[in-house]
């Protein structure tokens, strides 16, 4: 009956923990982390007290049980999120055409530099962001939340994107037209857009944007976000200097995407890494394996 109870108990527990990561009130890294602790305190307790205690034919609590089997595997996998790859959901379209809703992608954690689990502190150098690359970071107005967009800006950059033309540092982006996409957008609505080969730096992407809409919803900005000074807005679109140690991104669903020209730069410490492949899609099995571009 008490090893029942001690079970119900642990996974009661674990149970809790998801439905606070899925709530964003603790982060899975940090629920992993906690469940980490609590099981190789119990397992090391064993090893180190309890089983001298125990009669020798005394059964093996099922607490420890638990905590002996699940630390390992535990272990493996806050390891590999932390430091090696870490696995993302697109949840919108933002990122249309290079990624779909529904793709799972991987995240390399260390191409920026290897950073210190759940403080997200960099501790050793390997390399910085690049023009072009595909970052998945913390959100800087609400760190719980992950993003994903494409830099466009690196420190010290300045970032103009007028009449749906990127421009980095006095130099018009080059567009190569390549076609249309038709897509099902927010509301039910039927969307169709226009689609570009965009080259940042030698890297060739695909982006988007819909031609009746402007360059940047002007309502939509945000006053106050750090640094808005470096910012200047019209009817054109925008032009913003990245302060140091912070980046400007944008998304590849240009008229359809949450970024920085409406709240502002990221910071260098708000990294989480580069998404580098589509590992699984349901809906369409054609796109695993895609490396992202």
């Amino acid at each position: 009956m008490t090893q029942t109870v001690t079970k119900l108990l642990f996974w009661a527990l674990v149970i809790l923990g998801l439905i606070l990561v899925y709530q964003s009130a603790i982060s899975f890294a940090l629920f992993l982390f906690l469940l980490l602790v609590l099981t190789g305190a119990i397992w090391l307790a064993d090893r180190l007290w309890w089983r001298k205690r125990r009669a020798q034919d005394e059964p093996e609590p099922v607490v420890v049980d638990y905590a002996r089997s699940f630390f390992p595997v535990i272990l493996v996998v806050f390891l590999l999120r932390s430091f090696l790859v870490e696995p993302f959901k697109i949840p919108s379209g933002s990122m249309l055409p290079t990624l779909e809703i529904g793709d799972f992608i991987l995240v390399n954690k260390y191409d920026y530099g290897i950073r210190l689990p759940i403080v997200n502190v960099k501790v050793f150098e390997v390399g910085e962001p690049k023009r072009g690359d595909v970052m998945v970071f913390r959100f800087p107005k609400d760190p719980a939340l992950d993003y994903i967009k494409r830099v466009v800006g690196l420190p010290g950059d300045v970032v103009e994107y007028v009449d749906k033309r990127l421009i980095v540092n006095g130099q018009p982006v080059r567009l190569e037209p390549a076609g249309e996409y038709e897509y099902v957008g927010g509301g039910l609505n039927y969307i169709r857009a226009k689609t570009y080969w965009e080259t940042l730096d030698g890297h060739r992407h695909l982006t988007m944007v819909q031609p009746d809409m402007p360059p940047v919803i002007l309502f939509q900005v945000e006053g106050a976000f750090p640094y808005r000074e470096h910012c200047t807005y019209n009817e054109r679109g925008f032009r913003c200097q990245v302060p140091p140690g912070h980046y400007f991104l944008l998304g590849d669903n240009r008229d359809a995407s949450n970024d920085s020209r409406y709240w502002g730069f990221v910071p260098d410490r708000n990294i989480v890494g580069r998404a580098f492949l589509i590992w699984m899609n349901f809906g369409d099995l054609k796109r695993i394996g895609r490396f992202i571009e």
